[in-house]
C-alpha cells in the first residue's frame, strides 16, 4: 500500500503548473510529435484538450488551443497514413514476392 501511495508523486497534475509552463509543455509535445512520434500527440491532445477548450479564457490559452487541433490533425493523418499502408502491405504482401518477404519482420509460412 505505502508504494501506491508515493507512485502517485510521479503524475502529471497541468492544475500546478503555472499557464506559460503549460504553454511550454503543450509545444514540446507538439514539435515532438515531428520526429516521426505520433505518439505525442495523442498525449498532447489527452492532456490539453480541457485546459484549450473547457477552461475559462487566459493569455496562453490561444496557443494552446493551437497545438492540440494541429496535434490532432497530425494524430488523424498518421494513423490515416498507418492504417492505409497495414491494409496495402497485408493485402498485396504475398504477391510482391521476394520485395514482400524481405519488407516483413517475419515471414508467414504456408500457402499465401
Amino acid at each position: 500500500m505505502a508504494k501506491y501511495q508515493d507512485s502517485h508523486k510521479f503524475t502529471m497534475n497541468l492544475e500546478r503548473l503555472p499557464n506559460e509552463e503549460k504553454l511550454s509543455l503543450c509545444r514540446k509535445y507538439y514539435l515532438g510529435g515531428f520526429a516521426f512520434l505520433p505518439f505525442l500527440w495523442l498525449v498532447n491532445v489527452v492532456w490539453f484538450f480541457r485546459e484549450a477548450f473547457v477552461k475559462p479564457a487566459y493569455t496562453e490559452q490561444l496557443q494552446i488551443k493551437t497545438y492540440v487541433k494541429r496535434s490532432a490533425l497530425g494524430l488523424l493523418l498518421w494513423v490515416a497514413v498507418l492504417t492505409t499502408w497495414i491494409t496495402i502491405f497485408q493485402h498485396f504482401r504475398a504477391e510482391w514476392g521476394e520485395v514482400g518477404d524481405y519488407l516483413s519482420f517475419t515471414i508467414p509460412l504456408g500457402i499465401p
